[in-house]
């Protein structure tokens, strides 16, 4: 069992107790949100380390391009793991452990650092 999926179950379960929200739609929003965040920050140190390199293998175009394409397949790939079978085996899984130390706010926070750190790195074009 991954990070990720100890992350989803914990926001899924968090929300699970509200009936107004859809709490697996929160956490599949939440757990994309998390790669797209963890994969925009991967692609600006990228773009860094190549532009020192004098390398420019793709344009800015090109490269958003590129992400918005990853953040579509990510997201049904996201859709489609955790909608079924497998958020099944997780409740399972999780809940025969009692370790809950992850606070909400924590996770949530993960997002939000990863693009602040992102807009950090883009500082330097």
């Amino acid at each position: 069992m991954t990070f990720f999926d100890t992350a989803f179950y914990r926001v899924f379960k968090y929300y699970k107790n509200n009936p107004k929200l859809n709490a697996n739609a929160i956490a599949i929003y939440y757990i994309t949100s998390l790669h797209l965040s963890l994969l925009c920050l991967i692609g600006a140190f990228l773009m860094l380390f190549l532009n020192e390199l004098n390398v420019s293998p793709l344009s800015s175009d090109k490269a958003w391009m590129l992400f918005i394409i990853t953040a579509i397949i990510i997201y049904f790939r996201n859709w489609i793991q955790y909608s079924g079978k497998k958020r099944t085996i997780l409740n399972v899984k999780l809940r025969q452990s009692k370790d809950e130390t992850t606070s909400i706010w924590l996770l949530w926070s993960l997002p939000i650092v990863c693009i602040g750190l992102t807009l950090v790195i883009l500082e330097k074009f």
